[in-house]
């Protein structure tokens, strides 16, 4: 195709969006339109893809549940309130009854879960694979959405939870994880196939942090976004990466890439953000607050790119930083 996904989005689709500065560009993963009293309505839309996104044979329910949770992430790293979806659903002609019925099973579970409803959609039958798109609308005070676009030199660099869940829950669904225990793997696996979009903290993370979004093509990746939007550079300190007990277990046991596998795989859906050394002590507490764990892993500094240093602080091939939407 000779594009990767964001310089085919810079040719063929920010020019179309030129005419509306909600839509800042394209250069983020929503869009802001004022809305009554003071809000503005975030807008996001997501696909997935059978054997590209989930594995075909994920049980529809979880299908269904992944499909709305990586929308609310995007929602959450604005600091949005979730209020409806849209789905437009590509179902294949094979599909059965019972398979459908627990798809919208896992709707209705995270429609109530999270307080949101689906508003509208399309459904057609296929007879390629199952195809999933979900537009995700919420609103945040306006002005006070998180941008990519805001991140300052001297910033602390930050992520919530924990990191290299879904990546090494992917190798551990496809039998890829080699002798780790049946415990951690089914962790993972559980991280991978059902994303925790951390809503609630995106809201409180308003007027404490600078730049943020939410981590799904990999942390290197993501953080590259952030600063290529803003015009900054970033470390991040290997060692500071929080890992999950079963992450641990694989990267010990040798699963995958090891560290660069949390570092580049992606599917984490966690919060990764930047903010100035005051907010420290408020993020702290929010972290108490919330029994969310915030590390903080590095730090924003002038000029250009995203460099991982071990404890020595010398700095480690990863080999690319995640993953990319049309050269895999």
């Amino acid at each position: 195709m000779g594009d990767d996904e964001f310089s085919l989005i810079a040719r063929l689709f920010a020019p179309l969006a030129a005419r509306h500065p909600g839509a800042l560009g394209l250069t983020d993963d929503a869009a802001l339109f004022d809305g009554p009293a003071g809000r503005q309505w975030v807008v996001t839309a997501d696909a997935v893809v059978a054997g590209v996104h989930f594995l075909a044979d994920d049980p529809p329910e979880l299908i269904a549940r992944k499909l709305i949770r990586v929308n609310l992430s995007d929602l959450a790293a604005k600091g949005a309130e979730p209020f409806a979806v849209l789905l437009a659903a590509c179902f294949p002609v094979g599909a059965t009854a019972e398979w459908l019925d627990r798809f919208a099973s896992g709707l209705k579970a995270d429609c109530e879960q999270f307080g949101i409803s689906l508003i509208g959609g399309d459904t057609v039958a296929t007879p390629g694979p199952l195809t999933l798109a979900l537009t995700a609308l919420g609103h945040v005070a306006a002005g006070h959405a998180i941008l990519r676009s805001n991140a300052r030199s001297g910033d602390d660099v930050w992520v919530s939870g924990t990191i290299g869940d879904g990546a090494l829950g992917l190798l551990a669904a496809t039998g890829k994880a080699g002798a780790l225990g049946a415990q951690a793997a089914a962790a993972l696996i559980d991280r991978y196939r059902l994303p925790r979009p951390r809503t609630v903290l995106g809201r409180r993370l308003i007027g404490l942090v600078n730049a943020g979004m939410d981590i799904s093509d990999g942390l290197v990746a993501d953080l590259g976004h952030i600063c290529e939007t803003s015009g900054v550079g970033a470390v991040v300190e290997a060692t500071l990466i929080p890992l999950s007990p079963a992450a641990g277990a694989a990267v010990a046991a040798g699963v995958g890439q090891g560290l660069a596998t949390v570092l580049t795989g992606g599917d984490d859906y966690e919060l990764l953000f930047t903010a100035p050394r005051s907010s420290r002590p408020q993020l702290s507490a929010l972290s108490l607050e919330l029994a969310l764990p915030l590390t903080r892993i590095g730090r924003i500094i002038e000029g250009r790119g995203v460099s991982v240093v071990d404890a020595a602080g010398q700095p480690l091939a990863l080999g690319h930083g995640g993953y990319q939407h049309f050269t895999g």
